[in-house]
């Protein structure tokens, strides 16, 4: 087990200090040391893998040094066209030091999510001729940054559950909002309609949405539950809105995930489906994987929602509040962004959903059948 102090160290003396990436569950001890750290300007965490690497690119022209690009496997996909395109040696030739965290790596228990992504990620760098270590002690570092910067390209880090110790977030993002997202979202189910069906984002939320089905006897044929592809929940919901048109359509989104490809809401309001009803869960934090800030206060989505022609945009914090924005949707016309301010809080029993992503899928389709 490598200490995250170590592993940061041994980043700097290599001559890495910028620090860009979207959190990770197997990351979260190291990114809350480079959290509490880096200076403010040196980390940023970015709205999406792609995004990062763009932003590591830059710093390299500015600098001439490399910067660390930190992420899920599930990531990679968001990198492969700057990758490719930009920072190889065939393009621009820009180094870069990958750390990639190892979810669903083959032998490893994990979320089905995970799966087949960990079964590829190695065979995925080698396919993107990124040179990669399996990070098992902090002296690997230094060799892994002087290849990148020999080879004027990237290469990566490959870490595995469990690899660095603990480290708690000292400066974590704190608000002081009187709902959790749980119980916002419990007041959301609690004014749907029979009809109505849910596209939910990965995360806990998804999560805490099937455990209070489970509690109300109510199944879970009306909820599509979106463990993987973070930030696609409202496309996914937005195919079936154009395709159900009597039906309501709800996507329960979440702030990192709204944030990750935000341009969905120009499509969305291009399209103009009358019935399709946007629930944006924001505690202003990548909660599900460590509690790292997002700029979810920063970014206006109330407003964003409406310059991208959204018919109706709203915001409520309270219970009060919230209940009254329900009540509007029952008599309102989308597409409608609610944005949900919440705090940052969930149990420490939260469980995981029962059903297969394939039994959730077919039960999802016979209720839309009807």
């Amino acid at each position: 087990m490598i200490d995250v102090k170590e592993a940061y160290e041994a980043l700097i003396a290599s001559g890495i200090d910028m620090f860009t990436g979207v959190p990770d569950s197997l990351l979260k001890n190291i990114c809350a040391y480079i959290t509490d750290t880096a200076p403010r300007e040196k980390h940023i965490i970015a709205a999406n893998e792609g995004n990062a690497v763009g932003i590591a690119a830059g710093h390299y022209l500015a600098t001439g040094k490399p910067a660390l690009v930190y992420m899920q496997n599930s990531g990679l996909g968001n990198t492969v066209n700057p990758l490719l395109s930009l920072a190889d040696e065939k393009v621009y030739s820009i180094p870069m030091v990958l750390m990639i965290g190892w979810r669903g790596e083959p032998g490893v228990h994990d979320e089905p999510q995970h799966v087949k992504q960990g079964e590829v990620t190695l065979a995925l760098l080698d396919a993107m001729q990124i040179p990669y270590i399996i990070l098992e002690d902090a002296s690997q570092i230094k060799a892994q940054v002087e290849l990148s910067l020999e080879r004027k390209a990237p290469t990566a880090i490959v870490i595995r559950k469990g690899t660095f110790g603990s480290y708690k977030l000292k400066n974590a993002r704190s608000n002081n909002n009187p709902l959790s997202r749980e119980d916002a979202m419990k007041l959301v189910v609690d004014h749907l309609k029979d009809s109505d069906v849910v596209v939910s984002t990965t995360g806990k939320l998804s999560r805490e949405l099937f455990e209070y089905r489970e509690a109300k006897q109510q199944g879970h044929g009306h909820d599509f539950l979106t463990v993987g592809s973070m930030g696609h929940s409202s496309s996914i919901a937005l195919g079936i809105a154009l395709e159900k048109p009597n039906r309501r359509v709800f996507c329960f989104d979440g702030d990192g995930a709204f944030i990750m490809h935000t341009g969905a809401l120009g499509i969305v309001a291009s399209m103009n489906p009358r019935n399709y009803f946007h629930i944006l869960f924001n505690n202003d934090a990548h909660e599900s994987v460590g509690g790292q800030p997002t700029i979810g206060y920063e970014l206006d989505a109330v407003t964003m929602a409406k310059a991208s022609g959204y018919k109706q945009a709203m915001r409520a914090t309270t219970r009060e509040e919230m209940i009254a924005a329900l009540q509007q949707l029952e008599t309102t016309e989308g597409p409608v962004l609610l944005e949900l301010r919440v705090k940052i809080d969930s149990r420490e029993d939260l469980g995981r959903p029962t059903t297969t992503p394939i039994q959730n899928k077919e039960a999802f389709m016979e209720e839309l059948s009807k």
